[in-house]
């Protein structure tokens, strides 16, 4: 039996993997290799990030079994190295004992080998992947602090017998770029670190994500931020942890923006043909700063703050940059500059200088981009191929600029980013790929994408359905959710999850507004129902979870599905209000005031993010302004409140269309009124099976004299005898005087009296046959001949003979009118 659970525990979870083999199981069958209080050790020469890896593999432990393992430097039973670093480890590449690893860069072995497991590296950043990977099998996400996955809790651990490994990345340098850090990014690092600016605590937190990622590289935030001046300690622990640090695309080497754009008055323009000494001195301060580093420098020039450095392409110019930049790296370093890690990126206006001509020695990385929404903006060819320094690719999932921000709410579809990044490694840009995600929440699920196929293209396969091929994008989807919330939720919040994506691609939020999408084809209600249904199932799957995994899910699903959502909503009612108040239509008032609670819960659900989920934990990284923008760099306060229009209060004065053959007119959309002595037609919103009903009240007076006039036009004539259904709500006969009694009329001809109820009783002839079917269904259906009617306008009159009547609504069959359970849709109408 237990071999059997092993087995279906092996079929559940290698059907699709990040990374290796599952090697870990928690239930010992055969010859498995116990890990209970299990020793964890290096030899003393090993890499200072591997010991820090090894230290967080500890309190991964931990954190899984309650037990935090020793350290044995003897003879411990998980046992960690890097090639040529541990001596134990050169000895059993040696013999032929563990897999294959010269050569090789960041690769990383897991094997069991008589009652150890050892775990080692082609290099430091190997054996660390190869420790992160143990820490994943164990249940520990990679997002355990930036989105509070809980750890399952298990008394026993064992690795299967074998050799396990996924090879070498495809793409060599793998990072992020933290970009328009503020205010979300700021405020929270701010209110969880008490810093101005992100010191080494905060890094701390990043550098981790990274590497448990598979990842090695980051460009730090810089938008008012300066990295490497803030905290001196940013770039050491950047050093220790293993790493890489690059400048962006605008911040040449080893600078940042900040530190000029803070002492400008000292430097002077940011202009190296006027400026030449000074730009060279900051130059070569920078690379002396980085030089005992892994860091890759960023060569070339922008414009100051991210702009262009002139209106036109001055090649010249710039390559005399790169050349004195090359001078100083060789002088500064002591060695070719060629030893020196370097990438020019050909972002925006920067390719241009490329396009005529422009080259950079063989060695630099050559950083092409996307357009700043997804898609690759230029590949090399098969000549551009041979440039030794390979080719690269910026991406964005967040971005500052026109047509309009995209920053909020990750906008990226799945599909979308694997369709370009497949794209992209197909055609040579594997050198370095780095992604900008912004504040980094909340872009967990495209950075993890991201980052998988950065190490591994082909994640995400392809299959036959038997007559095509099928990308299986959604897999990655529901692997990223089994690794959060577990396997039995993982199907569901994947679908949600990947048409949140979907939808949300549709539209930034700060591109969205009440233009987006047509109202009258049906178009915004259908975008919008589909929203809300998603929303509702959304809620649904989070109250059947775990308490423990409810701040994970709120984070990744839940709450940009009800944040969008409801962005949704309160669009269309604008819509809505906007379309009706145009035709004088007191309901256009009701969508106002959707609008308006729509925006209030906009605000609540970004204050339930900053001061609800885990305890507060998230206060200020949901800050981000996204209501109200016209252009890109629009400078407002707060979100604005879509514009809206109130009609003041107005009785009657509708007059309809007929559409398709009928017209259907809801019974408060009267065109006048009359009531009788003491009473008055009061409207009861929501009764009934649409809008509402009408109704003369109080109902202990009379109801003589009273009636309700209804106007709709025709343009031709009709074809047929017109035929009137009016519904009432199935009021019973409680006079007791054999049953309640209204008129209709047609263009003041001679009324026709209903009586709508004197079998609505429980007299053995009535009781089955029209007693509960009628009641059941709340309402009576009554038929009228209006005979032939001409081209023009017409007039309808419902006068009650008794009260408490309740008129819901009128149908006038043309000819066309097919009979539903609704009774049609309303037909157009307006008012003088």
């Amino acid at each position: 039996m237990k071999r059997l659970t092993v087995f279906l525990f092996f079929l559940a979870h290698i059907a699709f993997s990040f990374a290796a083999e599952r090697f870990i199981i928690f239930t010992g069958h055969g010859d498995a290799l116990s890990l209970n209080n299990a020793t964890v050790g290096c030899e003393s020469g090993e890499h200072k990030s591997v010991r820090i890896a090894m230290d967080n593999l500890r309190c991964d432990l931990e954190k899984v079994t309650g037990v935090k393992p020793s350290v044995s430097a003897d003879a411990p039973r998980i046992l960690i190295g890097t090639l040529g670093c541990n001596s134990r480890i050169d000895k059993l590449v040696k013999q032929g004992l563990l897999g294959d690893l010269k050569g090789k860069t960041e690769k990383y072995v897991i094997k069991t080998i008589g009652d150890q497991l050892v775990i080692a590296g082609s290099d430091k950043r190997g054996t660390i992947f190869g420790i992160y990977e143990m820490s994943r099998q164990i249940g520990v996400s990679p997002w355990y602090y930036w989105a509070d996955v809980p750890v399952e809790k298990h008394a026993d651990l064992y690795a299967v017998r074998g050799e396990y490994t996924d090879g070498e990345p495809a793409v060599r340098y793998r990072g992020l770029f933290l970009n328009d850090e503020a205010p979300c990014l700021t405020s929270w690092v701010k209110n969880t670190f008490g810093t101005n600016y992100g010191d080494h605590r905060f890094y701390e937190k990043v550098y981790e994500l990274i590497l448990r990622l598979k990842g090695n590289f980051l460009w730090p935030a810089m938008w008012g931020w300066a990295f490497y001046a803030d905290d001196p300690e940013n770039s050491k622990l950047a050093d220790d942890m293993g790493i890489i640090i690059g400048t962006s695309h605008h911040e040449p080497m080893g600078r940042n923006h900040q530190e000029w754009a803070r002492n400008r008055r000292k430097y002077g323009e940011w202009n190296y043909q006027t400026n030449q000494k000074v730009l060279d001195k900051f130059f070569t301060e920078g690379i002396e700063r980085i030089k005992n580093t892994d860091d890759i420098v960023t060569i070339g020039m922008r414009g100051d703050g991210d702009e262009a450095m002139s209106e036109e392409a001055d090649t010249k110019l710039l390559e005399r940059v790169v050349d004195n930049q090359r001078k100083i790296i060789s002088k500064v370093t002591g060695k070719h500059a060629s030893k020196t890690p370097q990438v020019w990126a050909l972002y925006k206006e920067v390719l241009d200088y490329y396009d005529k001509g422009m080259r950079v020695p063989d060695d630099v990385i050559m950083l092409l981009c996307d357009d700043n929404w997804g898609n690759v903006r230029r590949v090399p060819n098969a000549k551009e191929r041979k440039h030794k320094g390979g080719w690269g690719l910026y991406y964005h999932v967040d971005y500052v600029g026109a047509p309009r921000n995209s920053k909020w709410i990750n906008a990226t579809p799945t599909q979308n980013m694997w369709e370009q990044l497949t794209l992209a490694h197909q055609n040579s840009l594997d050198r370095l790929w780095i992604l900008n995600v912004g504040d980094l929440k909340p872009m967990e699920y495209p950075i993890t994408l991201f980052m998988d196929m950065a190490w591994n293209p082909d994640v995400i396969k392809t299959k036959s359905n038997g007559c095509e091929m099928v990308a299986d994008v959604e897999s990655h989807t529901r692997e990223f959710c089994r690794m959060q919330f577990g396997d039995a939720q993982a199907d569901e919040a994947a679908r949600i999850l990947n048409l949140c994506c979907k939808y949300n691609g549709r539209s930034t939020a700060e591109m969205l507004d009440a233009k987006t999408y047509n109202l009258v084809s049906g178009e915004w209600r259908k975008v919008a129902d589909d929203y809300m249904r998603l929303e509702a199932e959304a809620l649904r799957q989070y109250i059947t979870l775990d308490e423990r995994y409810r701040d994970a899910y709120n984070e990744l699903v839940l709450f940009p599905v009800q944040a969008m959502s409801n962005l949704h909503q309160m669009y269309y009612a604008q819509t809505m209000n906007n379309y009706l108040y145009k035709n004088n239509d007191p309901e256009a008032n009701v969508w106002a005031d959707r609008t308006v609670e729509a925006f209030r819960r906009d605000s609540l659900l970004c204050a339930a993010y900053n001061n609800d989920i885990a305890g507060g934990k998230w206060r200020g990284m949901m800050t981000q302004k996204h209501i109200g923008y016209k252009s890109w760099n629009d400078n407002f306060r707060a979100d604005i409140l879509p514009k809206i229009y109130r009609i003041e209060p107005a009785c009657g004065g509708f007059v309809f269309e007929a559409k398709d053959g009928y017209v259907a007119i809801e019974a408060g959309h009267y065109f006048s009124s009359k009531s009788s002595d003491g009473t008055s037609w009061t409207v009861i919103p929501d009764m009934g099976r649409t809008r509402g009903g009408i109704s003369l009240m109080p109902y202990d007076k009379p109801a003589d004299g009273a009636v309700l006039t209804y106007k709709f036009r025709l343009d031709n004539p009709a074809t047929d005898d017109a035929e009137l259904h009016v519904i009432v709500k199935s009021t019973l006969d409680y006079l007791n005087k054999g049953g309640l009694v209204y008129d209709v009329s047609i263009d003041g001809g001679k009324p026709q009296s209903v009586n709508f109820n004197a079998r609505l009783n429980e007299h053995p002839d009535n009781i089955y046959s029209v007693y509960y079917p009628t009641v059941a269904r709340r309402v009576v259906e009554s038929k009228v001949s209006l005979g032939r009617l001409g081209k023009g306008e017409h007039t309808v009159t419902f006068a009650p003979k008794d009260p408490a009547i309740v008129l819901e609504k009128l149908v006038i069959d043309l000819g066309g009118y097919r009979p539903g359970y609704l009774f049609g849709d309303e037909s157009p109408h307006s008012r003088p």
